[in-house]
């Protein structure tokens, strides 16, 4: 289990080490977190997916692990 979230997760791992992260992805327009396909995917790739940009994907990371602890 990890001890903080990271963008090379996939969205299978987070979700189950963290499911308090879903509202914060959704906060983000990450609402394919539920979607068969994307929990393979890291935070990254749906991130990019979404059109994030570097500094986006940094404060979307940063709540996600100020917020979505166990």
């Amino acid at each position: 289990m990890a001890d903080k979230i990271n963008k090379d997760m996939t969205f299978g791992e987070l979700l189950r080490q963290f499911p308090k992260a879903a509202p914060i992805l959704t906060g983000y327009g990450m609402h394919c977190i539920g979607c068969h396909i994307a929990v393979t995917e890291t935070i990254e790739q749906g991130a990019r997916a979404h059109g994030m940009d570097d500094a986006m994907l940094q404060k979307m990371m940063q709540d996600l692990n100020a917020r979505a602890d166990g």
